[in-house]
């Protein structure tokens, strides 16, 4: 831990504050989140297709959107777009704790959507912009912080929620208003030289701008490959606590199990993810990294498919084991592929852009990826029913190892044609008097 807390000092400072503002932003939303369905549904006796409504128009508004948000954060400039991400995150989470009318509900949900699709975009565009060459081991570092919330976020809210849901929306709420006073007080304005981009930026349309990220084929082939590697993570959370359930059941076994998966995917990346990163950049070109990562992802779900040529026992610790470890070992994997890959994912983005919009081309590579995960997640339950129906337990977990492999065989292809390689730099226009 002090070896983390020496590297985040040896950035600048707001550098610093985007790292400690990730964490903040996802406790919040962590502490909150895993519980409005159980909310709705039970204190507010919703029927089942109205939280699912509620819940989709939150995702909708995010994925929706983040074209948009980054595409105002290099026009408007990334702290304006941060702080108004936290402020709309505020009202959003107060007033999901304080209705109980469908309107509201569904008001309140789409902009807490809409304030993710706000900052996440400027916050990764800023990061990038002053971590500079030391872009790749300060997304490690981000993810650290990323995962470190991810991880106490629900610890809290279970507490929080055991005295009243309305508490921890309260308390959410009252973060991310604290987080909005401290990006307006102590985050950094960003650079003269910043500001002269956007400003140059601006002058081209909109639409121009997002027909040239449109044509740009390099950068729209990484983000479609990239898509397996967010179905496949996104398994910690749908295909291996079913698994878990389906063979524990649903009592405090299985529910202990679960949270072992959750811990295992969060503690693993606070513990080893800057060292990761820094025994790949030693040895892998970023194609590489992003190769073997994806690959790994692939290879994580190779012990469930092995365990599925196992008899199920009965009861028993046989049973138990049967239940917990492959899918634990498939979360340590899914995590040791995601702190290869992602560190560099970020950079990649950053280069094929050629630094110029940054946070648009970030915010139409979260709106491909969640596509891609809706997608994939669909596919993913289709298979998972199909299994069950047709007794071929195998049949879901041999469909997300190919995933795996064929999208690590797609960035192979464009690391090995030189797609993955940073745009030649435009000619300077000619001056005129």
């Amino acid at each position: 831990m002090k070896g983390l807390l020496t590297q985040v000092r040896s950035y600048e400072r707001s550098v610093q504050l985007l790292m400690v503002n990730q964490f903040t932003i996802n406790l919040g939303f962590y502490m909150l989140m895993p519980y409005l369905a159980a909310h709705l549904s039970g204190t507010l006796g919703l029927a089942g297709w109205i939280v699912g409504l509620v819940l989709g128009v939150r995702n909708f508004s995010q994925q929706g959107m983040f074209l948009v948000g980054g595409t105002l954060a290099d026009r408007i400039g990334y702290k304006p777009m941060i702080v108004a991400g936290c402020v709309l995150r505020t009202l959003g989470f107060a007033t999901l704790g304080l209705v109980d009318s469908l309107p509201a509900l569904l008001a309140a949900s789409a902009a807490t959507g809409l304030a993710g699709a706000l900052f996440n975009p400027a916050v990764r565009a800023y990061l990038a912009a002053d971590a500079g060459e030391r872009r790749v081991e300060a997304f490690a570092l981000f993810n650290v912080f990323y995962q470190a919330g991810i991880l106490l976020g629900p610890l809290v809210g279970m507490v929080l929620t055991g005295v009243d849901f309305r508490v921890t929306c309260l308390v959410a709420a009252g973060i991310f208003a604290l987080l909005s006073v401290v990006q307006i007080r102590a985050l950094p304005a960003r650079r003269a030289e910043e500001a002269g981009r956007q400003r140059t930026d601006s002058a081209e349309s909109v639409l121009a701008q997002w027909r040239g990220i449109l044509a740009n084929r390099p950068f729209l082939l990484f983000s479609v490959a990239m898509v397996g590697s967010y179905v496949l993570s996104f398994q910690v959370y749908l295909a291996l606590p079913l698994e878990v359930r389906r063979l524990g059941g649903d009592g405090e076994f299985g529910t202990a199990a679960v949270a072992v998966l959750f811990g295992v995917s969060g503690l693993s990346t606070i513990l080893a993810q800057t060292r990761v990163t820094a025994w790949c950049k030693a040895r892998y070109e970023p194609g590489q990294a992003l190769v073997r990562g994806l690959a790994v992802m692939g290879l994580a779900f190779v012990p469930l498919l092995m365990a599925t040529a196992v008899p199920v026992p009965a009861a028993g610790m046989g049973l138990w084991l049967l239940a917990a470890v492959p899918p634990t070992l498939a979360a340590l994997l899914l995590a040791i592929g995601t702190m290869i890959a992602y560190p560099f994912e970020m950079d990649t983005i950053v280069r094929l852009s050629g630094e110029r919009l940054v946070a648009t081309h970030y915010g139409l590579y979260n709106t491909i990826c969640g596509v891609g995960i809706t997608v994939g997640n669909l596919g993913t339950g289709a298979a998972l029913d199909a299994a069950r129906g047709a007794g071929m337990s195998a049949l879901p977990w041999i469909a997300l190892c190919a995933l795996g492999l064929v999208c690590a065989a797609a960035l192979y292809g464009l690391h090995r044609t030189e797609r993955l390689a940073p745009p030649p730099a435009a000619e300077p226009l000619p001056a005129t008097l």
